[in-house]
């Protein structure tokens, strides 16, 4: 039987989760590819992977997903990385155009603007190209690396985990760790022959191992050039903007996110968390709500 299939994000932000599948013994129990949020949940609806670091947004959307707890990419101040950007204030912004490479950050703009930043904009999809954005519409929501890019002092620029947070008093929850259940049961006799993978326990303590100070470090040094930050910007994103713990508090933030999102229109109404609890191929689930 293949192994299990994981879908990765591409962004700095996923480096600490994806460190033992990258410089540890992880790696040698999955077959990995990298894609854009947007991409990595579509896999997992297809069936073209078994894991994936899925859109918040996601969970809403694609049916017996089991949720690996207590990882998470989400942030507790502003995020650095999830921007509205305009040339013009944003009581005049008309038009937006969204990041296609986001579900999330897509569903969170809507609500933003739906319940506390004034309705009645038009919503464009557009790829994540800022002057082309700004030709077509008067702002542009752009997510990952191109918004760690971005020169604020040329623009208006709202960052969407600070402005929720404003209004909430709630972390958000950007991202998170999935498996599909079906695909533990399809591959549970590739097991057999050695000891069950504890799933939450390898992506728990990659996090952790990559959260350590000297891996950070390797990843500021490799990432830095990459992005066009600084060293010294590139670990504050990871450390103080990034939280990788899917905590009560972010729980909270969750809930009140998909809540909203329902409410509007943004979403349909996502099902109740349901978490993985045991090895491959044991599995439980337990339903949080």
């Amino acid at each position: 039987m293949s192994r299990l299939r994981i879908s990765a994000i591409s962004y700095l932000n996923t480096a600490p989760l994806m460190w033992d599948f990258e410089h540890g013994e992880a790696g040698r129990h999955f077959d990995i590819s990298y894609t854009i949020p947007s991409a990595c949940a579509r896999s997992l609806q297809a069936g073209t992977a078994d894991i994936g670091i899925i859109p918040a947004a996601a969970y809403a959307q694609i049916p017996n997903l089991l949720v690996l707890p207590e990882i998470a990419i989400a942030s507790r101040q502003p995020v650095r990385s999830i921007l509205l950007v305009s040339r013009v204030p944003l009581e005049e912004i008309r038009d937006v155009a969204l990041d296609t490479s986001s579900m999330t950050s897509v569903a969170l703009t809507k609500v933003l603007f739906a319940k506390w930043l004034g309705g009645g904009r038009e919503f464009k999809s557009m790829a994540p190209n800022l002057d082309r954005m700004l030709e077509t519409c008067d702002a542009g929501l752009l997510i990952g690396d191109p918004a760690l890019q971005v020169d604020r002092s040329r623009y208006f620029a709202l960052d969407l985990a600070e402005e929720w947070i404003r209004h909430t008093g709630k972390p958000f929850v950007f991202a998170f760790w999935a498996v599909r259940a079906v695909a533990l049961g399809e591959r549970g006799s590739h097991y057999e022959d050695a000891a069950p993978l504890n799933l939450a326990c390898i992506f728990q303590r990659s996090r952790d191992h990559g959260l350590e100070p000297e891996n950070l470090d390797h990843i500021a040094r490799e990432w830095a050039p990459r992005v066009g930050i600084s060293q010294q910007d590139v670990r504050s994103y990871l450390t103080e903007n990034i939280y990788y713990h899917l905590d009560d508090r972010c729980l909270e933030g969750l809930e009140l996110f998909y809540h909203y999102a329902a409410e509007i229109g943004a979403l349909p109404p996502a099902a109740p968390l349901r978490f993985l609890k045991a090895k491959v191929p044991h599995l439980r689930a337990v339903t949080v709500s």
